[in-house]
């Protein structure tokens, strides 16, 4: 017999760095589970994406049990490592230019995200991904 879902949280953790501080400890606590097992799983998990920024969504069943999926970082988050800036501009719509990215880089990118983005091909993730770089004052050349 399947489990019935109570609930499914969604939090973004730095990778191999989840602790029982806020968010992760309220969010969790709220719905009865035990923090120290899901940081636990969650920083052996990711100990090799450590101080990547990690979006996880966490099933959490009746019975005070979960399941966790990690996801793929946000573009955003990938970008602005890709153009080596530490955030997007501010005035992105009025032609505010702040940082550069490649084409090459773009698809990098599209091809890691391709798993979560609802896309059939590269070449769409690719534009969802330059999309994103624009809305961030990021050109891509």
């Amino acid at each position: 017999m399947a489990k019935k879902v109570k609930t499914i949280i969604k939090l973004q953790i730095l990778g191999g760095q989840a602790n029982p501080a806020p968010p992760v400890g309220p969010a969790l606590g709220q719905h009865g589970l035990n923090i120290g097992d899901f940081t636990q799983k969650f920083n052996e998990a990711t100990k090799e994406k450590n101080g990547v920024l990690l979006p996880v969504e966490i099933t959490v069943f009746e019975d005070r049990t979960f399941d966790f999926k990690i996801k793929t970082p946000p573009a955003s988050y990938l970008i602005k490592k890709a153009a080596k800036i530490e955030k997007g501009s501010g005035e992105a719509g009025r032609g505010a230019k702040i940082a550069s990215i490649t084409k090459k880089q773009v698809e990098e990118i599209a091809q890691e995200k391709m798993e979560d983005l609802n896309v059939a091909n590269l070449d769409a993730a690719s534009k969802i991904i330059e999309g994103t770089a624009r809305s961030m004052g990021v050109e891509v050349k």
